[in-house]
């Protein structure tokens, strides 16, 4: 039997990013491949925060990081992860759940999103 002391840290999702909750009720979803995430950007607590832009990784059909100058997919913008969603050390996929159609607060988003993005998006998506 082990009487050791244990330690657990705990974290909260924000989801002020969100505009509304119009949407919130439909999420899909999503395999997400880590090895496409920084781990000091996106997931620098140990866990990707929700609100980051998505991209359809081609070959392989999981979601990765949007990036306009990716050339595997992820340079299309197709939605938002709708939830935190812990990364354990050494784990290459994780599912998550993603926004199609939402109000996005822009300004507090964990990342940006360039002009592109928003018009890969277009009207499912609007940035208020």
């Amino acid at each position: 039997m082990d009487l050791s002391l244990k330690t657990e840290t705990f974290t909260q999702d924000r989801r002020d990013w969100l505009g509304s909750a119009h949407g919130t009720d439909a999420p899909v979803s999503a395999s997400l491949d880590v090895t496409k995430f920084t781990a000091g950007t996106h997931y620098p607590s140990g866990y990707l925060k929700s609100g980051i832009p998505l991209g359809k990784v081609t070959a392989t059909g999981k979601y990765g990081p949007y990036d306009n100058a990716a050339a595997d997919g992820r340079e299309v913008c197709v939605g938002f992860l709708f939830t935190g969603v812990d990364v354990k050390a050494g784990a290459t996929t994780v599912v998550g759940s993603m926004l199609l159609h939402c109000f996005i607060r822009e300004a507090k988003l964990p990342v940006t999103i360039d002009a592109a993005g928003k018009t890969d998006l277009g009207s499912r998506v609007v940035f208020v």
